[in-house]
């Protein structure tokens, strides 16, 4: 484990004894798609799995949810892809609470940004708002080295970058917010070195502004569809597990995050996620 985390495990939290400023429920990489299974992805089986997560996020009746990337699965033709989002996104809309969406290289491997956020109803792909007092941030990790944007297959999912543009207006986000806890939401994973698989190329830039601010508590991750958990230079980086790895209701997973007035943070995993809490 990275930076010698010291974590709590904790489990079975009730909701209505719990009390705190800021609920969210999360997904992620549901790779929604009606075609038949290929490997471990079981994409028809995610709409099924996503009813069992509004179960349950329904009683927790959070402040919003966010759906970490890779929403739905690749397609050959817009038709067929927006259609895959289409259908999704009835289900997830759904869901109690306000929606985020954070873009996955497989929202756009067929359609462009805007084409997937304009089903969605989101206008930008980063942003940031408050809840309560906390700041979270939503980020846009699918361009290209070059700053060119994902879309209509015209990258590799390896080259994962955040270009200067976004970095300048992050780093303008944290100095300008009066929030004391920040928490950040990304698709490709920060907390791995540049050259290392699933990671953002200028991961290690990102981190430096993320450090820099002394602001960011923790860091929402998905995209290598496994528990994974570092603690760097005092931020927290949560991988969570991806809701189409395997058959059954069994194999998913989903999270609800409460953030405590007192600093403490609370993350309450389902079926296959992890659980954490940080004082």
């Amino acid at each position: 484990m990275k930076g010698g985390s010291a974590l709590l495990l904790v489990g079975g939290n009730s909701f209505a004894e719990s009390k705190s400023p800021v609920r969210v429920g999360l997904v992620t990489d549901l790779h929604h798609a009606d075609k038949d299974p290929r490997g471990s992805r079981h994409y028809r089986e995610s709409l099924g799995k996503l009813d069992e997560a509004k179960k349950l996020f329904t009683e927790f009746d959070p402040d919003f949810v966010v759906e970490l990337g890779d929403l739905i699965d690749a397609a050959e033709t817009v038709e067929t892809e927006l259609g895959y989002l289409e259908t999704v996104h009835e289900k997830f809309v759904s869901l109690p609470g306000e929606k985020h969406y954070v873009l996955g290289n497989h929202c756009v491997d067929t359609l462009t940004k805007s084409e997937f956020l304009g089903v969605v109803g989101q206008e930008k792909s980063y942003y940031s708002f408050d809840k309560n007092g906390v700041h979270f941030v939503v980020l846009d990790s699918c361009f290209l080295s070059d700053g060119t944007p994902y879309q209509r297959k015209n990258f590799k999912w390896t080259d994962a970058n955040i270009p200067q543009a976004e970095l300048d207006w992050l780093k303008a986000d944290l100095d300008s917010t009066e929030s004391e806890q920040v928490i950040v939401f990304a698709h490709q994973r920060l907390d791995l070195e540049d050259s290392e698989s699933h990671t953002v190329n200028n991961a290690s830039r990102v981190r430096s502004i993320l450090e820099g601010s002394g602001k960011v508590r923790a860091v929402f991750q998905g995209h290598s569809h496994k528990n994974d958990h570092h603690e760097i230079n005092g931020t927290h980086y949560v991988t969570l597990v991806a809701m189409v790895e395997g058959s059954g209701a069994e194999n998913s997973g989903y999270s609800t995050l409460e953030i405590f007035s007192d600093g403490t943070i609370s993350i309450d995993g389902h079926r296959k996620q992890n659980d954490y809490t940080w004082n």
